[in-house]
């Protein structure tokens, strides 16, 4: 269990904003250098230097977490300027909307090469160091309250959180398999001030909707998405229950318990356990 922060090193990815900068802040206070890790370039930049305001030692590396080339590029940049690495936070997500039958190719190219295989990428990258290692150490995953339930209009993401949990999950008891102090927890945020609803911004060119290719239902969950971003959660939050989850070595941090979010988790649970349909609009008021 990783109870000891100064002076150890954390790698966070989509940290140019957001719940990745939250995150890159809260360790930062905590006297951990930091390495920070985004596809944004000038994003990163910008937030490198709001790091290192903190007086911390800095690192920033432009990564596609979609390329496995250029995560392990991070890690070994990691481990050329700090020699080791204490907490890894595989955080870069997009969002995508619509229908199941309306996505295209590169809707689900594009979401689950950042949201599965870009947490694949940084399990391994990152976890043989922590391992050979044999220091406390901890794996962060960014899933989602969406990888606990099944949302309409937002299959491409649902699928991609369901699978960045169950790799997450699978993670943990494989490592209780082996003797090590490396902890693993699963970050599922319900509704945070980020720029998740502006995600389009960093598709690449290849994997863009043509003009004929976008739907309503696609513009519509997508514009909620972007509304409902704007009323959620302060970021720090989840930098609050990251940091927390790692020093007591909690798997599972969830959204509120006693919330909507919960209440439709447990309502999906109870449609496993009595075998019956599932409930449709079990989410209704979420926040």
């Amino acid at each position: 269990m990783l109870t000891e922060f100064e002076g150890k090193v954390a790698v966070v990815t989509g940290a140019a904003s957001g719940i990745g900068k939250a995150m890159c802040e809260r360790f930062a206070g905590e006297g951990m250098k930091v390495v920070l890790a985004d596809v944004e370039n000038d994003a990163l930049r910008e937030a490198g230097r709001d790091i290192e305001r903190h007086g911390v030692e800095v690192l920033t590396v432009r990564t596609d977490v979609a390329q496995p080339d250029q995560v392990s590029a991070l890690a070994e940049a990691t481990l050329d300027r700090f020699s080791k690495v204490h907490v890894v936070c595989n955080n870069a997500g997009v969002f995508a909307g619509g229908r199941i039958w309306d996505a295209i190719g590169t809707d689900w190219e594009w979401v689950l090469g950042v949201n599965v295989m870009g947490v694949l990428h940084g399990i391994r990258a990152f976890v043989p160091t922590m391992l050979e290692q044999n220091e406390p150490a901890h794996v962060v995953n960014t899933c989602s309250m969406a990888g606990l339930i099944n949302m309409p209009l937002s299959g491409v993401y649902n699928v991609s959180k369901h699978a960045a949990l169950s790799l997450t999950e699978t993670l943990y008891h494989e490592l209780q398999t082996v003797d090590t102090p490396v902890g693993v927890s699963a970050l599922c945020p319900e509704l945070i001030r980020t720029g998740i609803g502006r995600s389009e911004r960093n598709r690449p060119a290849h994997l863009k909707r043509g003009d004929d290719e976008g739907t309503p239902e696609q513009e519509m969950v997508e514009a909620a998405i972007k509304a409902s971003i704007d009323t959620g959660l302060d970021p720090k939050a989840m930098a609050d229950r990251v940091f927390e989850g790692i020093r007591n070595d909690t798997f599972y941090l969830l959204a509120e318990e006693g919330g909507s979010w919960d209440r439709a988790c447990q309502i999906r649970l109870d449609d496993i356990r009595e075998r019956r349909n599932p409930t449709t609009g079990a989410l209704s008021g979420a926040n």
